[in-house]
């Protein structure tokens, strides 16, 4: 199971929303740059990036910060946020960036999910953002009527090859993740499924890994102190 640290980056800064609630910000670093050399040198062996801003506008705000840390970098790097057209994901990828994720489009806009799939296959990644089991959209600002478990069966069909599943509710509480719901997803698809939200102590990357999940995302605890990647790549041969 990879562990993916997590940069989040709002007008230029890394930072850490609770439950996707932008008015409850901290900041943890004026550079991500700084952030990613930080968790490349604790032998991360990929990073997970938001465009908060993007995915909130819908405009790719945070860009160059993002290119900075492709350049700085020998890490292959995810990023997500505000990916809703295919010009997005050619500037993405033109400079350097592993694997696009797309969100609230692949709910909103299927012929661009689609299209996204059949151009770059395994470069396209979905993130399925829900609260109470539905799916969330534009920056988790909205809750849709579709269930994530319908989602994730209809990605499959797409061709998608990786999802990125959040439980709103968990992300940024420290609580642990809903074990349960990874579960479910993980066992109703062959898709590849990253665990993001509410990962809190080196018991839950064990859990996460018995699920046979393909990774898993670490944000606050890391930058709170709760956890240290070093000690969990030391301690846990699930993870790496």
């Amino acid at each position: 199971m990879i562990l993916f640290p997590a940069i989040d980056i709002r007008n230029g800064k890394c930072v850490r929303l609770v439950q996707g609630d932008y008015a409850k910000e901290n900041v943890y670093s004026k550079s991500p740059t700084d952030m990613a050399n930080r968790w490349e040198k604790q032998r991360a062996e990929y990073l997970h990036i938001v465009d908060l801003d993007g995915a909130k506008t819908g405009d790719s705000l945070n860009k160059t910060a993002i290119q900075s840390i492709v350049q700085n970098t020998s890490i292959p790097i995810q990023v997500g946020g505000g990916i809703r057209s295919m010009d997005i994901i050619e500037a993405y990828l033109s400079v350097g960036v592993s694997r696009v994720i797309i969100g609230t489009a692949a709910i909103n806009d299927k012929a661009f999910l689609q299209e996204a799939v059949n151009t770059y296959g395994d470069k396209i990644a979905v993130s399925i953002d829900a609260r109470n089991g539905y799916v969330a959209t534009n920056g988790w600002l909205e809750t849709s009527n579709v269930q994530a478990i319908d989602l994730v069966k209809q990605l499959e069909q797409l061709g998608v090859n990786t999802i990125i599943y959040t439980d709103i509710l968990k992300d940024g509480m420290l609580s642990g993740p809903n074990f349960s719901e990874l579960e479910t997803i993980n066992s109703a698809t062959s898709i590849n499924v990253i665990a993001s939200g509410g990962v809190s102590s080196k018991d839950d990357i064990k859990r996460l890994a018995t699920l046979e999940l393909y990774g898993a995302i670490i944000g606050k605890a890391l930058y709170d102190g709760t956890l240290s990647f070093e000690s969990l790549l030391g301690d846990d041969s699930n993870a790496r």
